[in-house]
């Protein structure tokens, strides 16, 4: 393992990944949880608006959904598995490594019991079958996906909000306010499955460069997100360049970095972003010598048609009031704290 390696990005967290879809691009359909059908030509319509209480103004779009990590490039966790191990800013291992490894390891019998007669003839077998392990330990210990928060109490009756925690819930679902629950989405499904707190879809939210990544001196290196996915991908995905993953919001409390870059490390930092992003940019973008705010500092002045202006509380222009108060804001994260696992 490399410990003198710096990554690119903020680690995203494991927990309820057992419902992402695998990656595609289609139709938004934010209620629904399963990947939409692939469509062939991804350019030219224009976008409906994303709406905690209207999911219909958004129907039409065609958009980058599922798959795992920032940029959706695994669709398993048995694939997700292999990211960090043959990182080299991470793990820095090698396929040949990991067989050596689990071939004489404390657990090596039992896996080879689990392998069957593949696994015995066939070292690259039990690798997969090792990898294979480990994603079923996610999906099936509990502590992967608790749903055991104050939110799921009240979900199921048996807890109140305070009066704090319900203004929260009721700024993140406004579509005027928060509009969190457009993307964020807290209602039962039509599964009747805990929400996860995400639309398992994709958005260009503009966040600042993050000035501690090592690599982000260079002027010339840009992280793109799903059009970095593949080798094409800044031509033939060029209309999703800059987004990322939204995550999901349960335990968004107990993290100490946030965006993909990590670029922020509370909370509060967070929402003070979303609601005066374009109202009050110096207070997170850099001033040039010219005296001017680098306004998106970190996606390339091409790719800037991809940012979500359109949904609030995005949508505010220069002298407008934000769409959020900052008790409103202190409210939000009150009842973000709901969604903490116990």
């Amino acid at each position: 393992m490399q410990l003198n390696k710096q990554g690119r990005r903020a680690v995203p967290t494991l927990t309820y990944s057992e419902r992402r879809p695998n990656f595609s691009i289609g139709l938004d359909d934010p209620t629904s949880e399963a990947a939409p059908a692939i469509v062939a030509n991804v350019g030219g319509a224009e976008r409906g608006g994303k709406s905690a209480t209207n999911n219909a103004a958004s129907a039409g779009n065609l958009v980058p959904q599922g798959g795992l990590f920032w940029d959706g490039r695994a669709d398993t966790l048995q694939q997700q598995v292999l990211g960090p191990l043959y990182d080299p800013a991470e793990m820095a291992s090698s396929p040949q490594k990991v067989i050596e490894r689990i071939s004489s390891a404390p657990y090596t019998a039992d896996l080879k019991q689990l392998a069957g007669i593949a696994g015995q003839a066939s070292p690259e077998f039990l690798l997969a079958e090792a990898m294979f392990a480990l994603a079923r330990y996610q999906i099936e210990d509990p502590a992967f996906h608790r749903y055991n928060s104050k939110f799921d109490g009240w979900l199921e009756g048996k807890e109140n909000f305070t009066p704090i925690e319900r203004a929260g819930y009721l700024a993140f679902n406004d579509p005027q306010k928060g509009n969190c629950a457009a993307c964020h989405v807290d209602t039962v499904s039509g599964n009747r499955l805990p929400p996860v707190f995400t639309d398992h879809q994709y958005e260009a939210l503009g966040a600042p460069r993050n000035m501690q990544i090592a690599m982000n001196h260079d002027p010339a290196y840009f992280d793109l997100g799903v059009c970095d996915r593949q080798p094409d991908g800044r031509t033939s995905l060029s209309l999703y360049c800059g987004m990322f993953a939204t995550p999901t919001l349960r335990n968004s409390a107990t993290r100490h970095v946030f965006f993909h870059n990590g670029v922020f490390h509370s909370l509060e930092d967070v929402l003070d972003f979303y609601a005066l992003r374009d109202l009050e940019p110096s207070k997170f973008y850099p001033v040039g010598k010219n005296k001017k705010v680098q306004k998106y500092n970190d996606i390339p002045d091409k790719y800037r048609q991809n940012l979500d202006t359109l949904d609030a509380p995005f949508d505010r222009k220069a002298g407008e009031k934000p769409a959020m108060t900052e008790d409103e804001r202190v409210a939000i994260i009150a009842f973000l704290k709901t969604l903490t696992d116990r």
